[in-house]
């Protein structure tokens, strides 16, 4: 069984795909591989499109590692707003640059509220999106798995499960929002689970050396 390289620092994305891969690769997170934070990292996510941004990571830390790499870039896309957040899901706050963890979450939640501020439920129709691409090695062809859910988002946070917008992200399947669903609920419906299965796929099709 190979190794892969999850380039992500997020400890709840490494979890996640974790629990949704469960088997098929012997699965690194960065600081496993001893791969410590670097200013380079910052400029990986600048570009426009989530499958950009998620081939800008993979081949970075593939040449960096010279291990099988994956990486994904997810976010959320309101039609009401254009597709925004989109690619920006992660820095959609005004004040994102200086905030991390929770309190970044909470201040894209709260801006995202305020950009759908007595909106109807029909112009809160809203998908999460996730593309991950995989280099088996470097200078391989990359190879781009994409998931995608639709649901709707809430005028208010339920649940403190997940991460994200996952409280205001009410799953149309689920009847509940991500933040009310236990992880197998989620993983099962997410636009994560759906592109790390196919992702999974191929690695069973074709097997990491």
């Amino acid at each position: 069984m190979g190794k892969l390289l999850l380039a992500t620092r997020s400890k709840d994305k490494v979890r996640e795909i974790r629990e949704i891969l469960a088997a098929g690769a012997e699965i690194l997170s960065l600081d496993e591989a001893h791969l410590s934070w670097s200013e380079a990292e910052e400029r990986l996510e600048e570009h426009g499109t989530f499958l950009a941004n998620a081939r800008s990571k993979a081949d970075y830390f593939a040449k960096l590692s010279g291990l099988p790499t994956v990486a994904d870039d997810s976010g959320l896309e309101v039609v009401s707003l254009g597709g925004a957040p989109g690619a920006l899901s992660k820095r959609f706050a005004p004040e994102s640059s200086r905030l991390s963890g929770t309190e970044l979450d909470a201040a894209n939640n709260a801006e995202l509220l305020r950009r759908l501020l007595g909106a109807d439920v029909s112009r809160r129709r809203a998908s999460y999106v996730c593309v991950a691409v995989l280099i088996r090695k470097v200078g391989a062809v990359p190879e781009a798995f994409t998931g995608r859910c639709w649901g709707h988002i809430l005028d208010a946070p339920k649940g403190a499960n997940g991460f994200g917008y996952d409280p205001l992200f009410f799953h149309d399947g689920l009847g509940k929002t991500f933040g009310e669903a236990s992880a197998e609920e989620k993983h099962g419906v997410s636009h994560r689970g759906a592109a790390f299965r196919e992702l999974a796929a191929a690695l069973a099709a074709e097997p990491l050396r």
